[in-house]
């Protein structure tokens, strides 16, 4: 018998995984105070970097003797610089276990072409062996795995006492999870990822070892400009007080202080939690009952609440070639996207044919749920044919 079409849809159909869904309620006249056709460098909008820097510090219960900083990238940007200035001086593991993770271990053995590479990886769906882990060498890992659906369930596994950096690509990560800051040496994130932020600038966050690593070790490759984070062996300290290397977007700036405004206003870090947890509970609910969907990740501990990725697992799909489930996948998300249900909710093209939710804490819950009998009814859709 045939499946009857849902007639509600999602108040916000935006599920895309980056840039991701602005927050609940916002507007363009939330941005009145926005300091365009200003220098970034003059007094007052300055003084707005500055406060996108304390507030996350803030909102994030990060150490006061770490050092946070606005950079050029998006997350890409922030990660490549801490990659290109500090590691070299001692060996590195990689850890990896989606298309990112292994994006920084060919960066590392192809770009930098550091001697002593060991890459620890693990196909999508799980984790590599976390007490493989050498931490007398440098340390590179995504928290979260945004095209698998993977986290690192904790920090746990780092030890307090390791000589070597840990250097952890957290961007959907970053005010979704609760992380332990004296775990990590190095953490990077983009503003387009938890918060519901714009495109273009990075975060990076240094513990006092990340500092010292800068200041005692030059690497023996050039350095691209937007890369530099010493001058004469001491840190660029204004970078973490709101002076940026390159011209930022005061409109995207003005934006991220209005995100971490509601943030701080629903409860904070907490708050944000629970919202991307209640997102992640509600798919766990309907996949309990799915005879055709489950999540990618396999173990329950390391289900990210931030992108949900989901596998298919329906004999008749799983039965056709690559090419075609692909091409299926490809279907069903158009189809959902044509009927304004579902915006960007196709995995990502290295990963498994499937599917991809964003969870973070900008997302509802009641949109998440009013969209799941949609995906039984799509994927109905194109059984049929």
């Amino acid at each position: 018998m045939p499946m009857n079409q849902p007639a509600i849809k999602p108040a916000n159909p935006r599920f895309s995984s980056g840039p991701t869904s602005k927050r609940p309620g916002w507007s363009s006249s939330a941005l009145p105070t926005a300091s365009l056709g200003r220098s970034h460098r003059a007094k007052a909008e300055k003084a707005k970097l500055q406060k996108v820097i304390e507030d996350s510090k803030q909102l994030l219960g990060m150490p006061a003797d770490y050092l946070l900083g606005i950079v050029p990238g998006s997350d890409s940007g922030a990660f490549e610089m801490a990659m290109w200035t500090m590691l070299g001086a001692r060996p590195v593991d990689v850890l990896y276990w989606e298309s990112f993770g292994e994006g920084w271990l060919s960066d590392a053995k192809k770009q930098l072409r550091l001697p002593e590479v060991r890459d620890l990886g693990a196909d999508y769906g799980d984790l590599p062996d976390l007490g493989a882990v050498n931490f007398d060498n440098d340390v590179v890992f995504t928290w979260n795995g945004t095209t698998s659906g993977v986290r690192v369930p904790n920090a746990d596994w780092i030890p307090a006492d390791r000589r070597g950096l840990t250097l952890c690509d957290a961007t959907s990560a970053t005010f979704a999870m609760a992380m332990e800051w004296s775990k990590l040496d190095v953490v990077t994130w983009s503003w387009q990822k938890v918060l519901g932020g714009e495109a273009g600038q990075g975060m990076i966050a240094l513990s006092p070892r990340a500092v010292a690593r800068l200041e005692s070790y030059t690497p023996t490759w050039p350095l691209p400009k937007i890369f530099r984070l010493t001058k004469g062996g001491k840190l660029i300290s204004d970078i973490f007080t709101g002076a940026t290397i390159n011209t930022p977007s005061m409109m995207a700036v003005e934006d991220q202080l209005d995100a971490l405004q509601w943030a701080a206003d629903i409860g904070g870090l907490p708050a944000l939690i629970a919202r991307s947890e209640a997102n992640l509970e509600v798919v766990a609910n309907w996949l309990e009952n799915s005879d055709w969907a489950a999540f990618l990740a396999n173990d329950v501990a390391t289900r990210s609440s931030t992108s949900i990725c989901m596998k298919i697992t329906d004999p008749w799909f799983n039965s056709q070639d690559s090419a075609t489930q692909n091409a299926l996948m490809k279907k069903l998300v158009s189809l959902l996207d044509g009927l304004d249900v579902a915006y960007d909710i196709g995995s990502y093209r290295d990963a498994p044919p499937g599917l991809r939710i964003w969870g973070g804490a900008t997302v509802e819950s009641q949109d998440i749920a009013t969209l799941l009998p949609w995906l039984d009814w799509g994927f109905a859709q194109i059984k049929a044919g």
